[in-house]
């Protein structure tokens, strides 16, 4: 864990977030200001901060549960597919290394790497998108 870091702070658990997903290596937790509702963010609990310096063993894992959180996407949320995506330093909100995983829906308007924001109606709201999630993931 490294102090200051968000992502490590939702990984111990001092920061409140709506996990879908932990194992021993990894955590997903819905994106606070979502590209649209259902949008996750993966992290390995080892602060590692780019692609770049993902240890070997880490990849196979994050990369697996990347893989599951895709399909659960469309099995949980009725999304047609998703969209898979990871920033190094530019663009990476957190310096700690996270995938976004967002669902996709053909005609849902997002174009290229302009990603309007939304927001959650309210915690109810969140907490419906990540059952949905987890029990796809789970299913």
């Amino acid at each position: 864990m490294t102090e200051g870091c968000t992502f490590c702070d939702i990984v111990d658990g001092t920061v409140p977030t709506h996990r879908v997903f932990e194992d021993a290596d990894t955590v997903a937790f819905l994106d606070r200001r979502p590209v649209f509702k259902g949008h996750v963010l993966l992290v390995p609990r080892r602060h590692v901060v780019t692609l770049a310096d993902l240890p070997a063993d880490l990849i196979s894992p994050l990369f697996t549960v990347a893989q599951r959180l895709s399909g659960a996407m469309v099995a949980g949320l009725g999304a047609q597919g998703s969209f898979v995506a990871m920033n190094n330093v530019v663009s990476q909100s957190v310096a700690h290394l996270h995938v976004h995983i967002v669902p996709r829906t053909k005609g849902d308007g997002l174009r290229g790497f302009f990603w309007p924001r939304t927001h959650y109606a309210d915690e109810a709201e969140a907490a419906d998108y990540a059952a949905r999630i987890m029990s796809a993931l789970h299913g």
